[in-house]
């Protein structure tokens, strides 16, 4: 069993399995939201190089201010808990607000189902998107996404990456080898800048050819 089995089957055992919604059926879901929404993680990197892999969940963000309306949209098909520091609470009447951890909500019809949908809470600056990993960096959402032929926004690989490199797991160095290649030096540049903010002796600037 690979450490990423393994960890995968230590999560189960505590939160329950994953079934989730592939990026067609995210786009059906939300086809009435109203909002900004992006994939992230895995999906995006895979939009992006066009290498398929097996993905254990989907990652949506939505910016914070929206969740309301993401609850009126989907509050009588779906459950939504709080997720955050390990931690998970139903927001229902008895609990109507994220814990103090929770940076995400995750999914599912009820208790015994499988979880559906990690939506990623972003915060918003006048309306530009703020980077969780360096929160002084904002920028018009236009500018750090991009939209697919089937009209899937998605992060900008090299953005993905950054948050990536923070894990470093065998799936986030399979995502790095897949886009490395394809990305322009200019956004290579950047990509190798900041993971060196991140840690100066990372592995993964050896990867990069920065060390």
């Amino acid at each position: 069993m690979t450490s990423e089995e393994a960890e995968e089957r230590e999560f189960q055992r505590l939160y329950g399995p994953w079934e989730p919604y592939d990026p067609a059926g995210v786009q059906v879901l939300l086809a009435e939201f109203g909002r900004p929404w992006w994939l992230v993680g895995g999906w995006a990197i895979e939009a992006f190089t066009g290498v398929a892999r097996r993905h254990e969940d989907i990652d949506v963000v939505i910016f914070r201010k929206d969740l309301p309306r993401l609850r009126e949209l989907l509050g009588g098909r779906l459950d939504f808990w709080g997720a955050g520091d390990g931690a998970l609470r139903p927001l229902t009447e008895r609990w109507p607000e994220l814990h103090d951890a929770a940076g995400q909500v995750w999914l599912r019809e009820h208790a015994l189902a499988p979880w559906r949908l990690d939506v990623i809470l972003s915060e918003d600056r006048d309306g530009a998107w703020v980077s969780r990993r360096e929160p002084d960096w904002s920028a018009p959402l236009g500018d750090v996404t991009w939209v697919d032929e089937e009209g899937v926004r998605h992060q900008l690989p090299e953005i993905v990456l950054q948050h990536k490199a923070r894990l470093d797991r065998p799936k986030d160095r399979t995502d790095l080898a897949a886009a490395w290649p394809l990305l322009a030096p200019s956004r290579q540049s950047w990509l190798r800048a900041a993971v060196g903010r991140l840690a100066p002796d990372h592995p993964w600037l050896g990867l990069m050819g920065g060390g």
